[in-house]
């Protein structure tokens, strides 16, 4: 049976962009992964391996640029061992005019390798992005955090091979464990990776039973994440390793961990410094006094405000921030005041504040309300233009 176009087997049009033909192969594999199908009657599963492996063909061509530049002006028959010339090894010679461009390399696919060399199909795992919530305090001073997240990880059973046992991977016949091929085309030597083991250089007589062959099965991972001390909202931690894992023995992807913090009850932040708004009687604000500030820590540190403090007057509190994320210094707590005016008073007590009222205008009103003195000139400046 002849094989179906590459572009159709991943869904996209011909000429389709990277990034549309990582995707549909994405989708599409996972819709076919051996773990997915692993619930079907066997007819089926057969079916979704044929299909899984199809995919890969066909992804492992088109995400070259050389391989999708060469299956684009020759098709299939640029990957079959039965194009080309006479001589030995399939069609595949040696001599002729493909010595004339040897001392240069092939002019496709790469150099000239050694006879018996396994190419490296190593793929390295997809990276994995994960997001967790903390608290200020967390931020403030570091955390230890448990995270669990489902991902690809190699098969404990086989160890990755996707074999039964280790002497179910033999090397591939059709190219003699090179990985390689190499035909004719024309004047062309031409050399690709070989279409029965995608260039491992080896094949899997009976594949493993827990994987089907893939190497991989899908687990859910728990891990203990360190945030550092001074980590701010926004923020990116690579965990190294703990991503996908890599398929034909490649490293594994990283984990990104997006930190969000939460809101606070009492303290917003602004890079290394903490902010707060701190209530004052009218009395401390109009005579001074000392009021009782938290910090981050847990702690209450004395804040001496001073004589006539306004509303928004902001006073500040040195190294009770956060601590810089890159060093041992820390931020500062800034800490907005807010003059509370006096609510359900007795007569006794609106009857002074009348007279202080009394006291307190005529020419004296400036010297008690500097605010409003400087309004009321605004005022008449705007209105006289």
């Amino acid at each position: 049976m002849s094989k179906r176009d590459y572009y159709e087997v991943l869904g996209v049009a011909k000429g389709a962009p990277d990034d549309e033909i990582k995707k549909s192969y994405r989708k599409l594999a996972m819709k076919y992964h051996p773990d997915r199908v692993s619930t079907l009657p066997d007819a089926d599963k057969k079916k979704s391996e044929d299909k899984f492996k199809e995919l890969q063909e066909a992804y492992a061509v088109l995400s070259d640029p050389e391989k999708k530049q060469m299956y684009d002006q020759f098709g299939h028959a640029g990957f079959s061992a039965a194009s080309g010339g006479g001589g030995g090894n399939g069609g595949f010679n040696s001599g002729g005019f493909e010595d004339i461009f040897s001392g240069f390399g092939d002019i496709f696919g790469g150099g000239r390798r050694s006879g018996g060399s396994q190419r490296s199909s190593a793929m390295h795992g997809r990276d994995l992005e994960f997001q967790i919530e903390i608290t200020l305090e967390n931020s403030a001073f570091g955390y230890e955090k448990e995270v669990s997240f489902p991902r690809t990880a190699k098969c404990g059973t086989c160890h990755g091979s996707g074999a039964k046992n280790s002497k179910d991977v033999v090397t591939c016949k059709k190219c003699n464990g090179a990985g390689q091929v190499r035909f004719s085309q024309g004047f062309f030597s031409i050399q690709q990776d070989c279409p029965d083991c995608l260039g491992a250089g080896k094949v899997i007589k009976e594949p493993c039973p827990v994987c089907r062959g893939a190497g991989l099965v899908r687990e859910n991972k728990t891990i203990k994440v360190n945030i550092p001390a001074g980590v701010d909202d926004g923020s990116t931690l690579r965990v190294t390793g703990e991503g996908e894992a890599g398929g034909h023995g490649g490293a594994n992807g990283d984990l990104y961990v997006h930190i969000r913090i939460k809101p606070h009850k009492i303290f917003t932040r602004q890079g290394k410094d903490l902010h707060c708004e701190v209530p004052i009687s009218f009395i401390t604000a109009a005579l001074g006094g000392d009021v009782n500030v938290p910090t981050i820590d847990g702690k209450a540190v004395k804040l001496k405000v001073p004589e006539g403090t306004q509303t928004s007057s902001t006073l500040r509190v040195r190294d009770k921030g956060i601590k810089s994320i890159r060093g041992a210094s820390h931020g500062d707590l800034h800490c907005h005041m807010y003059v509370e005016t006096p609510v359900k008073l007795s007569d006794e007590q609106k009857a002074v504040l009348r007279k202080f009222g009394e006291d307190s205008g005529g020419e004296n009103s400036a010297l008690h309300h500097p605010k409003s003195k400087s309004f009321i000139d605004k005022i008449k400046t705007f209105f006289a233009n």
